[in-house]
């Protein structure tokens, strides 16, 4: 099923307005360690490696924590306006995968399946209850594999903007699209994406982006039994609406939310309307309830 997303009335969050990135969220993406608008950062040994995680206070409305997954290149950072706007009702975490952010970098370059083992690693670490699990492109492939394996720590999915399109499973072909999605998204994330490419190292992206294009994520899809929300921006060219079709269809129990005028990074220039759907998502019914 296809629905728009819904807004919240504006100024909820005293971000800019809904589908673009100004000079507030660019300032908040780049704030960590520091703490900003109730974000602060934590580290934490899992697996070996010092993990860095940015997160909210609990609100303590007894709702279920989310936990965003980034995407390939980048880190947290741009994912912080979408963190900022749930903190209000949910416990929210955001940490940075091996190698990417604040993260330590490991030798190797983790492919979808490792790094997928060190975020179920970091739930145990954590002692989290079975969390909502928000993953974004290369994000969306890390989080479809933890919860295909580990089915009980995850109450609920969101795949936003998933990769690979098998249309398009090469590295030519991801980059070029990459490039036509970069001239629909807001000029202002240009700065995150510099800074977390330069902290992942040149050659680590493009290993990570190896990597994806090898990843058959239609084999995890058909294994989920959690309750799925497949999201995408209205404009996104490297999950177009065939692709996201397939990934609905795929899904045991999925639902496809598509935000108007919104590119691929639909998490980070309208955070309230994803916000708005990943709470509808998580509206108490009885897949979720029994969980």
């Amino acid at each position: 099923m296809r629905r728009d997303a819904t807004r919240r009335p504006r100024g909820s969050t005293r971000l800019t307005r809904a589908g673009r990135f100004g000079v507030a969220e660019l300032r908040l993406s780049m704030a960590a360690p520091r703490p900003a608008a109730g974000l602060t950062s934590e580290w934490r040994l899992v697996d070996g490696l010092r993990t860095h995680t940015r997160r909210g206070a609990d609100p303590a409305t007894g709702a279920p924590p989310v936990v965003l997954v980034h995407g390939l290149a980048v880190s947290h950072r741009y994912l912080t306006p979408l963190a900022v706007a749930l903190a209000a009702t949910h416990p929210v975490y955001v940490p940075d995968l091996p190698g990417f952010g604040l993260t330590q970098r490991p030798r190797g370059a983790y492919d979808v399946q490792r790094h997928a083992e060190h975020l179920a690693a970091w739930l145990a670490a954590y002692r989290l209850p079975p969390v909502c699990l928000v993953g974004h492109s290369f994000g969306a492939e890390v989080a479809a594999a933890l919860a295909a394996n580990h089915p009980d720590a995850v109450r609920a999915l969101v795949l936003a903007g998933p990769t690979s399109d098998p249309s398009a499973r090469s590295r030519r072909a991801l980059v070029g699209r990459w490039l036509v999605d970069n001239v629909r998204e807001a000029p202002l994330q240009a700065p995150v994406l510099a800074r977390d490419v330069w902290n992942a190292r040149p050659w680590r992206v493009f290993a990570t982006l190896s990597h994806s294009v090898h990843n058959t994520i239609e084999e995890d899809l058909v294994r989920i039994t959690a309750p799925t929300m497949v999201l995408t921006g209205e404009r996104d060219p490297i999950a177009p609406a065939r692709w996201r079709e397939q990934v609905t269809r795929l899904l045991p129990d999925a639902d496809l939310v598509v935000v108007p005028g919104a590119a691929h990074n639909v998490a980070t220039t309208d955070p309230t309307a994803v916000t708005v759907a990943i709470r509808h998502l998580l509206a108490p019914h009885p897949a979720l309830t029994d969980r």
